[in-house]
């Protein structure tokens, strides 16, 4: 009897909606948003960001680790110290999985709206017979 060896596939739904998660999280709090903003100006260390944002430094780590899991930090370190950029991703699946979901309450949007006319329309029909 043979075993067949089965391959392993790869979901790219999984994966791709796993990086969506892991992004929108990292995404979700305030501070990492602000460290984000603040790395787009400089690069700055894990110190500074920590005094920028009034925390201590085992707590700044921890946001830059979700950062950094995100790809949306790196880091450096040089001696003592360790130096956050922003990272090489551009965000373009994130952006598209937005712009299709706009697009698709937009068109949910301007079907109520017409619904709307034409109930308003019906309505103002209604009363005019009434009225007759």
């Amino acid at each position: 009897m043979q075993i067949a060896h089965a391959h392993p596939t790869v979901n790219h739904m999984v994966h791709y909606q796993a990086r969506l998660d892991t992004t929108f999280a990292a995404l979700a709090d305030v501070t990492r948003r602000g460290v984000l903003e603040q790395l787009g100006g400089a690069d700055a260390s894990i110190t500074d960001l920590a005094q920028r944002f009034h925390m201590t430094l085992t707590g700044m780590r921890k946001h830059v680790s979700i950062l950094e899991q995100a790809g949306l930090v790196t880091t450096q370190k040089v001696g003592r110290v360790r130096t956050c950029t922003l990272g090489l991703r551009r965000l373009e699946e994130e952006a598209a999985w937005i712009e299709q979901h706009r697009q698709l309450w937009s068109a949910r949007f301007d079907a109520l709206d017409e619904l709307v006319e034409h109930l308003k329309r019906k309505e103002k029909v209604d009363a005019k017979s009434k009225r007759s």
